[in-house]
């Protein structure tokens, strides 16, 4: 028998109390931001880096308005000093590589850890309000079954969710988060979060009758890159009695960051 967790998706946050940006300026921001993307896009195999001769031909500006654009996105990290690939699009390509092997080596260890624990493996990464489900392995020989579908973004208070925002590094990103818990609500979670800053280990507290979920962070190239986690009944996975299989949760994240990290 199959019980799918239901996909509960977290509210949005409260809106800022920000001035509202004049629609003119509006236009004009997005219309610079647009046309950056276009400049950054002419950068491939065959053109490792661009002058204003170049981006003033291919899109139509003349070459005032593209050295203006060179030096802005010079000035900002995306292009170096000679106009090739700078160092903020180094950072956000080792980061998109990181992940991609995150998913890559996943799924074979999952399956295993799966296999062996008799539980629902999950991998997520940290979404704009909470862990966003991505990666999902179901045991093979099981009678009951609990499951939660890709692309589930998870709520404040599931394992993985605190496991990815307890070892972030943006402040921000907790605060969004928590956005819509009350003032007693955001300090129970940072009191969690606390703890499994200290302990490695995230249980969720969903008040589900039935349910549990317990979360490890994958840990590569000195950053938490993802959450693991096992999800299953209650009487399988209960913190009191659950030392085995949290052992084989803890080693397949172990074992993936250390393929990450090479």
């Amino acid at each position: 028998m199959a019980v799918a967790v239901r996909d509960e998706r977290a509210p949005a946050g409260r809106p800022g109390n920000r001035a509202p940006v004049p629609a003119e300026s509006e236009r004009t921001l997005i219309q610079a931001i647009d046309r950056a993307a276009n400049v950054l896009a002419l950068l491939d195999q065959d053109t490792p880096r661009l002058t204003a001769p170049l981006v003033a031909e291919r899109l139509g500006l003349n070459r005032t308005t593209a050295h203006r654009y060179l030096q802005s996105l010079q000035r900002a990290g995306f292009l170096s000093a000679t106009s090739g690939p700078g160092p903020l699009l180094d950072q956000l390509s080792a980061l998109v590589s990181v992940r991609q092997q995150v998913i890559t080596l996943a799924p074979a260890l999952m399956r295993q850890l799966a296999d062996s624990t008799g539980l629902t493996a999950v991998l997520s990464f940290l979404g704009r309000t909470g862990a966003v489900v991505t990666l999902v392995e179901e045991p093979q020989q099981t009678t009951i079954l609990l499951t939660v579908r890709v692309g589930t973004v998870l709520e404040v208070k599931a394992a993985q969710t605190r496991v990815l925002l307890a070892f972030q590094s943006d402040p921000r990103a907790v605060a969004r988060a928590h956005a819509t818990l009350t003032d007693a609500q955001a300090a129970v979670e940072r009191t969690a979060l606390h703890d499994v800053r200290r302990q490695r280990l995230a249980w969720a507290d969903l008040d589900r009758v039935g349910l549990a979920s317990v979360a490890v962070p994958v840990l590569a190239t000195y950053d938490v890159q993802a959450a693991m986690a096992l999800i299953g009944t209650s009487t399988m996975l209960h913190p009191a009695g659950a030392t085995e299989r949290v052992h084989a949760l803890q080693e397949a994240a172990h074992t993936l960051g250390s393929l990450v990290a090479g």
